[in-house]
């Protein structure tokens, strides 16, 4: 048994005891049929190779029973509750000064997450509606903390109400995530009010490869990374909170293998391919063979990969290239210090008003925003202001009167984006007022999210001036240069439109995932039309090549910032396209560094002409193939 670990080095698990002396009669005589290798798919969250066997840690569901309550039991239940959210609270500090036996990066990793947990058991919508659901429709507390949970995840994840619009990829990841953490401390409040016992990991022997239908991300911070060598589930995205703590911790997983609980048995040998997302259930001699040696080819690759942490992403011609990274949550930080970005991209701030019952004040966002600039250290933080729409909930929001436009009947071309703050101006100048205040110290550029007309991008600018005066006039002390205004190429107007655009903002970012979407008009999350959903589509590429020349010609920084600028087979097209800026999830940034540094400019030029005369973007995807192989 063997894995790999976190700085990539093969790490030796405890062998497995073998029986020996020969075999009772009975064995002999019925020799079990032997197994057939099995393999299995899923979403890859670590990357490492793990080999052991298999091990079991399920957790029995908590007994809810509901119940109709006398009047003459409010009381009682409602103190059961109080004692339910004490209990979870103790559980949670536990829980955190167990992160101490972690490395620093796993800590900044979890913590974040286990103070949300921690203001969700304070006075938060989850509890107030529990608790009034104990007195107003006499449930029992488990009953009424069971429904209140799942009532909250429902609104968190509107594509799953009758009638509403599919979130794209990553917003609707984060509203999976969101719903989770909902989910996560009803779960816990509900197995303290019933006494049921949690998960736990204690008595898992050594090198054991962990195989399970779900795992919380409370489970996950108890995984012991010297104990555990890898991680299988049924369940489970790339973006949710588990996947986090998993590739925090190091372990090599695949999330996301349905049915996988259902085939394995305990003690049986499995390989985690954590990078490719492959499992292979009772491999054969060769597959074992093949995976040992592919434990020692990923260490050399880790190693390699680590060492280009502090190398310029230069083509082979000296021609420079910013990676920067994409930030959601603060707790994604130690990922980008890890993996040697050259500043944040692309910083989304719907984290600060998610899940906020009262709406966060100037102070409270500039505090947010000034710890993850400082974290920064001098490299440059792109803020894009509130990227709202009618498919997202928030009760602090709609509290002071933000429509949501939940009654559109498409929200993806109603009431978003920057149309949303010009209608509500002053969500809009409390969140520039916030950034102008934590920018004095660093190097802050501000990003207006679906701009389409230039009308709207004067608008934003009034807005902001108005607010750089009112600061000036209060005393604030400002940035001596203010943070550039950008904005956010991400429909086809914008791109047909940017040389119009460009002559007023300071810098571009396209946003290829939106684009691909209204240039195509495909919903991706939408499973009869998610096959069309190609940002390799000739009008898409077109609409990149458009706008991008448009920067260059008026000498406008242009960055990309969608999922492809993560994808080493078509960064080297985006570059002969002329880019020259990308910003991606951190740990994409290696291999497309690696990528830069292997290209040279004429050859990715010549590349962009021949796929810019393609109309078959299957034929556009061989060509990327082929030069990624050459």
């Amino acid at each position: 048994m063997s894995r790999t670990d976190d700085s990539g080095r093969s790490v030796p698990s405890r062998p497995r005891t073998r029986a020996s002396g020969p075999k009772p009669a009975s064995a002999r005589a019925t020799a079990p049929t032997p197994v057939q290798e099995r393999r299995f798919s899923g979403q890859g969250i670590y990357p490492g190779i793990a080999i052991g066997p298999v091990a079991f840690a399920a957790e029995a569901p908590a007994p809810v029973a509901p119940r109709n309550l006398q009047s003459s039991e409010i009381a009682f239940e409602t103190a059961r509750l109080d004692e339910a959210v004490q209990r979870s609270l103790r559980q949670l500090e536990k829980l955190k000064s167990r992160l101490a036996f972690l490395s620093e990066e796993s800590q900044a990793e979890i913590a974040p997450l286990l103070d949300v947990y921690r203001q969700m058991l304070g006075p938060s919508r989850l509890l107030r509606n529990a608790a009034a659901r104990i007195v107003r429709e006499k449930l029992n507390a488990e009953a009424a903390v069971m429904v209140e949970a799942e009532a909250l995840a429902q609104l968190l994840t509107p594509s799953r109400l009758p009638g509403a619009v599919a979130l794209d990829g990553e917003e609707a990841a984060a509203a999976l995530r969101r719903a989770e953490e909902v989910r996560e401390i009803g779960r816990r409040l509900i197995r303290n009010l019933t006494r049921a016992p949690f998960r736990s990991f204690a008595k898992l022997p050594a090198g054991v490869i962990l195989v399970t239908e779900q795992l919380r991300p409370s489970d996950a911070a108890l995984i012991d990374p010297a104990r555990i060598a890898g991680v299988v589930m049924d369940d489970g995205g790339t973006a949710d909170h588990t996947a986090i703590m998993l590739r925090a911790l190091g372990i090599p997983a695949v999330l996301g293998v349905a049915g996988i609980t259902a085939q394995a048995r305990a003690g049986c040998q499995i390989v985690v391919d954590g990078g490719a997302g492959l499992v292979t259930l009772d491999p054969s001699p060769d597959s074992i063979q093949t995976a040992r040696r592919d434990v020692v080819s990923y260490a050399k690759e880790r190693q390699r990969l680590g060492r280009l942490r502090r190398l310029p992403a230069k083509l082979t011609g000296g021609e420079a290239v910013e990676l920067q990274a994409n930030l959601e949550l603060p707790a994604e930080l130690p990922l980008i210090a890890q993996a040697g970005a050259a500043g944040i991209g692309l910083l989304r701030t719907e984290f600060l008003f998610i899940n906020a019952d009262t709406l966060p004040d100037e102070l409270e966002q500039e505090e947010a925003y000034r710890s993850i600039i400082d974290a920064m250290g001098g490299e440059c933080t792109t803020i894009r202001l509130l990227d709202w729409g009618g498919e997202k909930q928030s009760e602090a929001l709609s509290s002071v009167g933000f429509f949501t436009g939940t009654t559109d009947l498409n929200p993806a071309l109603g009431l978003r984006g920057l149309r949303l703050l010009l209608q509500n101006p002053l969500v809009m100048e409390t969140q520039l007022a916030a950034i102008l205040r934590a920018a004095r110290d660093g190097h802050v550029r501000i990003l207006l999210p679906m701009v389409t007309t230039l009308a709207e991008l004067r608008m934003a600018r009034e807005i902001y001036d108005r607010v750089v005066r009112r600061l000036r006039r209060r005393g604030v002390r400002l940035p001596d240069k203010l943070p550039q205004l950008g904005i956010m190429i991400e429909t086809p107007a914008a791109a047909l439109g940017a040389e119009t655009l460009a002559l007023e903002a300071e810098f571009l970012a396209i946003g290829t995932n939106d684009l691909t979407m209204y240039t195509l008009a495909v919903d991706r999350a939408s499973n009869d039309v998610a096959s069309l959903y190609d940002p390799l589509h000739p009008a898409v590429l077109r609409l990149i090549g458009h706008a991008t020349d448009a920067a260059l010609r008026l000498r406008r920084p242009v960055s990309l910032c969608g999922e492809i600028a993560g994808n080493p087979l078509v960064v080297p097209l985006l570059m002969g396209m002329g880019l020259r800026s990308f910003s991606m999830n951190a740990s994409a940034i290696p291999r497309v560094k690696q990528v830069v540094r292997q290209a040279a400019l004429d050859e990715c030029r010549r590349l962009a002409r021949r796929v810019m005369e393609e109309s078959d973007p299957h034929h556009i995807s061989r060509l990327l193939t082929e030069f990624a192989a050459r």
